[in-house]
């Protein structure tokens, strides 16, 4: 859900948002508000965390949603994971652009990811950012690279059992479908995840 009130809110007012298991973002001084994602999301975020902690460097950290990115008042937004120069985080949010930003789509922030998040990231320097698809018959990962005109470009794509390989400072690689592992595709398809 995307709300605006007549003035835009800033992260002060994010603050007093309740504490009731959904994401609150602010895109431009504009709510962002999704609900809290179901467990295929969760697994493949939480196993991609696991391969990108692993392949990282030291002087870089890995980090998994709610943690924010907040460089300006009408601005935060907590992608599902973040990786991040360590020199750049502070106790509470990162300021800065990070390194790479990650999404897990779902049926409730596919919209909001593929396009408001994607150009709020674009806009801020993101030079990496990744969708994952947790769809039970093909998961996927795709990474968007920031070109010189700040507009993302197509990097990479792998599905299935599809080697995913990118240079993250160092190496990272990963077949998508290890990404979800305990999704059997037992659940009805057509129901969908969220």
């Amino acid at each position: 859900m995307v709300a605006s009130a007549s003035s835009p809110l800033t992260v002060h007012d994010l603050e007093a948002m309740p504490d009731d298991g959904r994401r609150y973002e602010l895109v431009d001084g504009v709510l962002v508000v999704t609900p809290a994602p179901g467990w295929p999301h969760q697994e493949m975020a939480g196993a991609l965390y696991v391969r990108l902690r692993a392949a990282c460097p030291p002087d870089l950290r890995v980090l998994i949603a709610p943690f924010a990115i907040r460089p300006n008042e009408h601005l935060e937004l907590q992608p599902d994971v973040l990786v991040a120069r360590y020199d750049d985080l502070t106790m509470k949010n990162l300021p800065v652009a990070p390194v790479l930003a990650v999404e897990v789509l779902s049926r409730s922030t596919r919209l909001i990811d593929l396009n408001l998040k994607r150009a709020a990231f674009a806009r801020l320097g993101v030079p990496s950012y990744w969708l994952l698809d947790p769809e039970p018959r093909a998961p996927s990962i795709t990474e968007l690279r920031l070109d010189a005109g700040g507009e993302y470009q197509a990097a990479a794509h792998a599905a299935g059992e599809e080697e995913f390989t990118t240079e993250l400072r160092s190496r990272c690689s990963c077949a998508p479908r290890s990404c979800s592992p305990g999704f059997s595709g037992a659940q009805d398809p057509e129901q969908g995840i969220s």
